[in-house]
């Protein structure tokens, strides 16, 4: 029994953990049945083409269902005319007249792809018009109108089902924050060590690489969180001042690590560095914890602990300040020690900007 329930465990933690993925899966099974099904009651002469638009459609969250279907719309309608007129103003009663009529239909729309990505679908489109009259035994203007009907069917089965069994984009978006922040708590004590002892430079280049490619993918979330900001959806949070925050953590982090290039003198070293991983390690604590926050929709956790130890550094700086300890320093090191200071000012503001975020994040829950 015992070995049975740690199994079940295991599967229940591993069923968890790709909700999102199963969650997906379902709804395109549902949207490729749909669309079948309402193809066959509006007697469309190919339900391949239905279906394969509702499950092309169905996206990973509400957000890129709406932008893959306005774009694939939007490169299907126009151009479905223009190859209806293509294939019954331009004769093709063989196959090298057939061949003929096609280029005439696709290269414009190629090209039209090329400039604008979102009319990638236009080619697709002309190449379905001129060659499905001759399988489906329709004419050109009726396989255009077809077409049509196939991409909107398609589409509107893809929203129906994404909004009804929705993976919100928002919700994905603040899940992702959530990860940035712990992520950044991760890296602090590599970062903060370069100002005792030398660190491998490719080493930092991975850590701020990481931060980036975090942030990079929370901004995609964030832009299909902003599609699904209509009409019923207004209440969805708005994930612009997260987003901001958490882009000025990722320079000041940016910002500690090429002051830490480089080890401090060994007399700053012995003034400042206790307070600098005091400062490490709270403001570590502080990102972890609010990541956790963020993605449970918690209230944000107290700041006092961090706080105290950016006025405990302020303190050694502004006595290393008042001893003179600097006045025979080169200048970049100066400029250093200083820039570490701004940096530390900085996230100081930053994290009270965060504190503000997740406390209204939870707010929204």
């Amino acid at each position: 029994m015992g070995h049975l329930r740690i199994e079940w465990e295991s599967f229940r933690t591993q069923l968890l953990e790709h909700r999102m993925e199963l969650g997906f899966s379902l709804r395109v099974t549902i949207a490729a049945v749909v669309s079948f099904t309402v193809s066959l009651l509006l007697h469309v002469p190919l339900p391949l083409w239905t279906v394969l638009t509702a499950v092309i459609l169905t996206q990973v969250t509400f957000g890129s269902s709406v932008k893959a279907t306005v774009d694939y719309l939007a490169g299907t309608l126009g151009r479905a005319v223009y190859s209806g007129a293509v294939a019954a103003l331009v004769p093709h009663p063989n196959e090298i007249a057939l061949a003929g009529a096609l280029a005439l239909a696709v290269a414009p729309l190629a090209l039209l792809g090329a400039i604008k990505p979102s009319f990638r679908a236009a080619t697709f489109t002309g190449v379905l018009v001129l060659l499905v009259p001759g399988i489906a035994h329709v004419g050109p203007i009726e396989s255009a109108v077809y077409r049509v009907i196939e991409v909107a069917v398609g589409g509107i089965t893809a929203l129906a089902v994404s909004l009804v069994l929705p993976a919100r984009a928002g919700s994905s978006a603040i899940e992702a924050a959530g990860h940035m922040l712990v992520l950044a708590a991760r890296s602090l004590p590599a970062l903060f060590a370069g100002f005792m002892q030398t660190r491998d430079a490719a080493a930092n280049a991975r850590i701020q690489d990481g931060l980036g490619q975090a942030f990079a993918r929370l901004d995609a979330m964030a832009t299909e969180a902003r599609h699904e900001r209509i009409g019923f959806l207004t209440a969805a949070p708005d994930l612009g001042p997260l987003l901001r925050t958490l882009l000025r953590l990722r320079h000041d982090l940016v910002m500690i690590g090429r002051a830490a290039a480089l080890p401090l003198p060994e007399t700053f070293q012995a003034r400042l560095g206790p307070p600098l991983a005091r400062v490490a390690e709270t403001v570590e604590d502080y990102l972890r914890r609010s990541g956790e926050a963020l993605a449970a929709r918690r209230a944000s956790p107290p700041l006092a602990e961090a706080e105290a130890s950016f006025d405990d550094y302020a303190q050694a700086l502004a006595g290393i300040r008042r001893d003179g300890l600097t006045v025979d320093l080169p200048v970049d090191t100066v400029e250093r020690i200083f820039t570490v200071g701004f940096a530390l000012e900085q996230i100081h503001q930053h994290l009270r900007d965060l504190e503000r975020c997740v406390r209204g994040v939870a707010r929204r829950r």
